[in-house]
């Protein structure tokens, strides 16, 4: 059975916060209860769709409008659109929410320290050295969202608790169905 109910799930927080890891957990089971899915990596995008952008705040701002242009034709088709993107500008995050029918912020929330710790890449690291410069969550600004959702505590939750909560919400809102087992 097709779930034709489009929307965007829009996953914003700092590098290393757990977007992708949710959004990658979330697909299979949107997918399984009907739903086409589009995984929209903010890294795969800016790389695919968005070469040639910088890091200020002009081209941070062009990639989250491109993105999320891709994400509301998806979600207009019946796609469940799921955005794993940093999108530090609050500004640029409530003109995707103004333009799009169901959109869905999740705040993933984790301190630059557990982020930090997680990172593979040693970004983190480099940008506290001034290695890196327009690093957002150390010498660049992140903006949390006013007013999301959903909020994820990824620090003190699992993965799948993560998970959990957004299926819960999505079902509670009428986006998908309950699992029926």
């Amino acid at each position: 059975m097709t779930n034709d109910t489009g929307f965007v799930l829009w996953l914003t927080g700092l590098s290393g916060a757990g977007k992708s890891t949710v959004a990658s957990k979330l697909g299979p089971i949107l997918a399984e209860r009907g739903h086409r899915v589009e995984l929209l990596d903010g890294d795969e995008v800016r790389t695919n769709l968005c070469q040639g952008l910088g890091f200020s705040r002009e081209d941070r701002d062009t990639n989250i409008a491109r993105i999320g242009y891709v994400a509301g034709k998806l979600s207009k088709h019946g796609v469940a659109a799921l955005v794993a993107a940093i999108s530090p500008y609050r500004e640029a995050r409530d003109q995707i929410r103004a333009q799009v029918d169901n959109f869905v912020e999740v705040y993933v929330a984790a301190p630059v320290s557990t982020c930090a710790e997680r990172d593979v890449k040693g970004l983190y690291a480099k940008a506290l050295a001034g290695e890196i410069k327009n690093f957002t969550g150390v010498s660049d600004p992140y903006e949390p969202p006013t007013n999301p959702e959903i909020v994820l505590h990824t620090e003190a939750e699992s993965v799948d608790d993560s998970v959990h909560q957004v299926i819960a919400w999505l079902e509670a809102n009428g986006l998908t169905a309950p699992c029926d087992r």
